[in-house]
């Protein structure tokens, strides 16, 4: 599992964008890219972590089929 470099982003945030605390906080991870230079928003998802997520997260087969 990929997790986030907090210690780096918020760096970046406060000293880089010049935001204070409570604003880095509130922003989303893609509005921090965003600010951050990457106007393409977050990466697109790989097969890989797709599979994962459908394995963490199966469809529930028991309903109407819907």
């Amino acid at each position: 599992m990929q997790r986030f470099d907090w210690g780096t982003l918020l760096r970046a945030g406060v000293r880089g964008l010049g935001l204070k605390p409570h604003e880095f906080w509130q922003l989303t991870p893609v509005e921090l890219r965003v600010m951050l230079g990457e106007d393409s928003g977050a990466a697109p998802m790989a097969r890989s972590r797709l599979d994962e997520l459908l394995s963490a997260f199966p469809d529930d087969m028991k309903g109407d089929g819907r």
